[in-house]
């Protein structure tokens, strides 16, 4: 690599930004409560500081999210047509509207206690808007301001190029693959889809690659996993914890392409003509050479202050508005369900046995969260925070990271892509998911228990 192309201020423009994404993200540090990312202890200040204002806060968010959107269905295309962005975010389709709507009654009846209590009450609606609407606004509040410092400086480049040799021979998928997967981690399932998506379209990926990446690689973001692991109460074991979501993660990554529905996907291009990708390292270059000369001329491209806040402030809003009011309509109803009706006990009944045969304590709770975490991820965590033994939460937790198909976002978006998934691709990859990572997360919970 011929170093002289590029100045000293554009290595220092990938290596700060990088390290101090990966520092806020990814290194542990030691509180009073145990070991955690020092995103969760931002969060956590400013949960602290605003926790009397923010369940009026969230029901504003959902409220004005509800208005746009009804909004958008009103009046057309034409509606938000000069900002691509709010156009994407209030645009949706009827389904998601009237969940939006939904969810805005839902926060009012909540915060005003208007109507019966199985929908107001301590252990469905407070749950929630008093909850862990609480920790969302927090945790999104740092996370999406921040992401770009991961996302933007070329260090998503480097790992892409670095692991062509290790995508194509083990999940028999490109090395750009890895990006989206990356994307996903550091940022959030949904970001890895539309990647995947437009990949797809321009030809970049088969049917069978895309279908793989989109529903394997979209992996749970680390913001979700600091989410969901404070609603089980088991901040303290992050480390342990994200472990545990990387190893499931990979075996299900390696097995899961290598079987049916996944595997029968055609290696066809939704464009005749396209022809693919070519990995070809050029000569002279190396893997890590190669990688870091990608990051830097991404780097380059970072020269505005204003560009690097606006993006952060749209993945905030995004995250607040795309994600809280589903939270709020798909949580309510689900938590409704299981506080006052026995459907997720009667759904959970066959997976008793199975659970008490792995020694895990509170089986019977434990199988009414298993299938649940379909409709959404956090649902799982919600209903399971109440169990009193550890490692049940603990596996909980980790078991719907891990599912990665929720029908709130990662399966909506990915029924609503060009990618060749459909609904019932979903229902059987959930329950594959299911069946091979359930086992290896409780091996490893009984290790560290």
């Amino acid at each position: 690599m011929r170093k002289n192309n590029y100045t000293f201020g554009d290595h220092l423009k990938i290596i700060i930004p990088s390290l101090i994404g990966v520092f806020l993200f990814i290194a542990p540090i030691k509180t009073a409560e145990g070991l955690t990312i020092p995103i969760a202890v931002l969060a956590g200040w400013v949960e602290e500081l605003l926790k009397n204002q923010l369940s009026a806060i969230m029901m504003i968010i959902i409220i004005i999210t509800a208005i746009m959107t009804a909004s958008a269905k009103m009046f057309g295309p034409k509606a938000f047509a000069k900002s691509p962005f709010f156009h994407n975010l209030f645009h949706v389709n009827m389904f998601w509207t009237i969940t939006r709507v939904l969810a805005a009654i839902f926060a009012v009846m909540v915060f005003f206690k208007i109507g019966p209590e199985f929908i107001h009450g301590p252990d469905t609606g407070e749950t929630l808007l008093d909850g862990l609407l609480h920790t969302l606004f927090a945790v999104f509040l740092f996370a999406g301001m921040l992401l770009p410092l991961l996302m933007n400086f070329g260090l998503l480049d480097f790992f892409g190029i670095l692991m062509t040799n290790v995508m194509r021979p083990l999940f028999r998928l490109p090395g750009r693959s890895s990006v989206d997967s990356l994307a996903s981690w550091v940022g959030d399932g949904t970001i890895g889809v539309l990647l995947t998506s437009k990949q797809y379209e321009d030809g970049f990926y088969t049917k069978r690659e895309a279908a793989v990446i989109g529903t394997t690689f979209s992996v749970v973001s680390i913001t979700f996993t600091i989410v969901i692991l404070d609603e089980v109460g088991l901040m303290d074991m992050f480390i342990p914890f994200y472990l545990t979501i990387l190893v499931a993660g990979l075996i299900a990554a390696l097995i899961m392409p290598r079987i049916p529905p996944l595997s029968r996907k055609a290696d066809t291009y939704a464009k005749e003509a396209s022809e693919g990708i070519d990995e070809t390292i050029p000569a002279g270059d190396n893997a890590l050479t190669y990688g870091y000369k990608t990051a830097l001329n991404r780097g380059k491209k970072e020269n505005s202050i204003y560009k690097f806040a606006k993006e952060g402030g749209e993945n905030i809003l995004d995250m607040w508005m795309g994600v809280a009011p589903v939270v709020m309509a798909f949580g309510l109803i689900a938590l409704m369900i299981a506080e006052y009706t026995p459907v997720f006990q009667w759904l959970g009944m066959p997976f008793i046995p199975l659970l008490e045969l792995m020694q895990i304590p509170y089986a019977a709770e434990a199988s009414q969260t298993l299938l649940i975490g379909f409709a959404d991820m956090f649902i799982p965590a919600i209903i399971g925070s109440s169990i009193e033994a550890d490692i049940t939460r603990f596996i909980i937790a980790a078991l719907s990271v891990t599912q990665l198909i929720y029908m709130s976002e990662v399966g909506g978006l990915l029924l609503g892509s060009k990618i060749p998934i459909n609904f019932k691709d979903l229902i059987i990859i959930f329950l594959l998911r299911t069946i091979i990572t359930l086992p290896i997360i409780t091996l490893i919970a009984h290790i560290i228990f």
